[in-house]
């Protein structure tokens, strides 16, 4: 399938590993040009290094805080030609109500949730006064649906943010931008076997069972990080060029197996 995407130019927020380097990756065997934003600038460098020697396109590295508004406006200053922006960037900490506390919650929400809301509404004021078409994607979590009392500013964060994604993105095509959003249950990063083997550590006593807590996963297993990549690529394809206003959930179907948390 020709996806159509060579020469254009993306934007991937909290693109330096995980998932962002995994689509910012995706995007450059497809021919697109990344911009990759990151708070980390050595984290940046590595990515850029390696996305340069394995493909042939332009890789630009911005060291940005996303929780920061006048970064934002500063990013599209110089970066207002983009034909996609994903917003990828911010982690949650987990917690239930009490233990989380309002820095905790108000700190995770200024760059995830407020960080893509107010990246989209700059991205979007200038691409839809240009003539070719624009796609922002949102990289939510599964636990907006699959509610999470001990993940509640998570859980809380990604509900709020599928939400905006549908309703921005309802009426967003009438202006040529698409907007819509992809939510990953759990995927296979460095980051999460670090956590799942000081977990194992903690309440097994080997870190070297740290798989055991995906039994409960359709496959046994997370998604890979590329798997997620993949279907955010093709819907910012002209392929997809129909979608808007929608949230696609990459779980093997785990989101729909009730509303036991196991």
């Amino acid at each position: 399938m020709e996806l159509n995407l060579q020469g254009r130019c993306a934007l991937i927020t909290g693109g330096s590993k995980g998932i962002g380097y995994a689509i910012a990756e995706e995007f450059a065997r497809e021919g697109v040009n990344v911009n990759l934003v990151s708070r980390t600038a050595h984290e940046l460098e590595s990515a850029q290094h390696h996305l340069k020697k394995n493909y042939r396109v332009k890789v630009n590295c911005i060291p940005a805080d996303l929780s920061n508004s006048s970064e934002i406006q500063s990013l599209l200053a110089s970066h207002s030609d983009v034909d996609i922006l994903i917003n990828n960037a911010g982690a949650i900490p987990a917690g239930d109500l009490e233990s989380v506390d309002e820095a905790m919650w108000r700190n995770a929400w200024d760059l995830k949730v407020y960080g893509y809301i107010n990246m989209t509404r700059a991205f979007f004021s200038v691409m839809k006064v240009r003539k070719k078409p624009g796609v922002i994607i949102n990289i939510t979590g599964l636990s907006g649906i699959r509610l999470d009392a001990n993940y509640i500013a998570g859980s809380s964060g990604n509900a709020c943010l599928e939400t905006f994604t549908r309703t921005a993105g309802a009426y967003s095509m009438d202006h040529g931008v698409r907007i819509l959003s992809v939510s990953p249950g759990a995927v296979q990063t460095d980051r999460i076997e670090t956590l799942m083997k000081s977990k194992a550590e903690k309440d097994l006593g080997d870190a070297g069972l740290w798989k055991n807590y995906f039994n409960n996963l359709p496959l046994q297993r997370p998604a890979t990080a590329t798997e997620v990549a993949n279907l955010v690529v093709f819907l910012a394809s002209d392929q997809a060029s129909y979608i808007s206003g929608v949230v696609y959930h990459v779980d093997g179907g785990h989101g729909a197996r009730g509303s036991s948390f196991a």
